[in-house]
């Protein structure tokens, strides 16, 4: 229990650095105290994250074996994992692979409004990036205690930061992007829209 508890808290903290990281006054700091523009940016955060992923991973080695996927079915979850890390390579495509990465570039000398992008992964859902994100981690087929909380706390932060990037997407996109919400799933395809937060006036690439 106690690793576990050091794993929890671990990620909490994770979380919180990340979040705070994609705040628009902090980023606005880090990219007004750079001279390469937005990019810079990107790749802090990039190298941040990854680094403190790293570090959360690092805790409860030790950790127990709860269920394996018999026979076929490992294989077939095995499958399930690849069809969605290959959806998030495409999502990002999408959006905007140097965007994402943070790998300089021309378009970021001069920010500009970027398209609100409605095809491909988007027409499923209109945040795909944790879709797929939460059905890799679902479809792992050796589970253990700590994949089982890896998996409970990421779903979770993936739907609450979904949730706050509506209220970004609102604010840039305005009416585009409340119809898009009027007709495109939340995160899992065929449920009900969420139309919460009420519109004001915002799609970057996801963060």
């Amino acid at each position: 229990m106690h690793d576990a508890l050091i794993f929890t808290s671990r990620f909490c903290i994770f979380a919180a650095v990340h979040s705070l990281l994609a705040l628009p006054p902090i980023k606005k700091a880090i990219i007004r105290q750079s001279q390469s523009g937005q990019w810079i940016y990107r790749l802090t955060y990039n190298l941040i994250s990854l680094a403190m992923f790293g570090w959360v991973m690092a805790s409860y080695r030790n950790t127990p074996v709860l269920y394996v996927a018999p026979g076929v079915w490992s294989l077939v979850m095995y499958l399930v994992q690849g069809a969605a890390l290959l959806m998030l390579i495409l999502c990002v495509r999408q959006t905007g692979a140097a965007d994402f990465l943070g790998l300089p570039g021309k378009d970021y000398a001069t920010p500009t409004r970027s398209r609100l992008v409605t095809d491909g992964c988007y027409r499923i859902v209109r945040h795909p990036l944790y879709l797929f994100s939460m059905l890799f981690l679902l479809f792992n087929p050796v589970v253990t205690c700590r994949w089982l909380i890896l998996s409970a706390l990421s779903s979770v932060y993936f739907v609450v930061g979904a949730l706050v990037e509506e209220r970004r997407l609102l604010l840039e996109y305005g009416e585009e992007y409340e119809t898009c919400r009027k007709t495109v799933a939340f995160i899992i395809p065929g449920m009900a829209v969420l139309r919460r937060p009420p519109a004001s006036n915002s799609r970057q690439s996801a963060l």
